[in-house]
């Protein structure tokens, strides 16, 4: 059943807790560690950076659950269309949720809708017996 639960949700809720002031005023600019390159420029890892790479990890684990093809994966595909229009609508109606990261989570959030059918589809189509 957990399998289910659409894992890019995860990032949504830390972003929206982090919009409600739960980490402060602006968390996601906050600097975690800076590296100094051998090339002399500065490296700097951001929260909003951290949870960027989170998300992409987590995406991975989508495509890997979109590989299935049982009844659950269609209801996994909903629930990850659902997770999408959520940060749509609030990109376009919370003006805190208009933030470089933000729209990154969203973007991933698309990507993970269209690669999940897509990939879905194509996994299918191997399934199917003409003999």
């Amino acid at each position: 059943m957990l399998t289910m639960i659409p894992l890019l949700i995860i990032p949504f809720i830390i972003f929206n807790l982090g919009l409600a002031g739960l980490f402060g005023p602006d968390p996601f600019a906050t600097e975690l560690f800076s590296v100094q390159m051998m090339s002399g420029g500065l490296w700097t890892m951001t929260v909003g950076n951290l949870l960027v790479v989170v998300a992409l990890l987590l995406l991975f684990g989508e495509m890997m659950k979109s590989t299935r093809t049982s009844n659950i994966s269609v209801v996994d595909h909903l629930l990850s269309i659902i997770v999408f229009v959520a940060f749509l609508v609030e990109f376009l109606m919370v003006s805190g949720a208009a933030h470089p990261v933000f729209f990154t989570l969203m973007v991933i959030a698309l990507i993970d809708v269209l690669a999940g059918f897509a990939v879905s589809l194509r996994s299918a189509g191997r399934d199917v017996n003409l003999s």
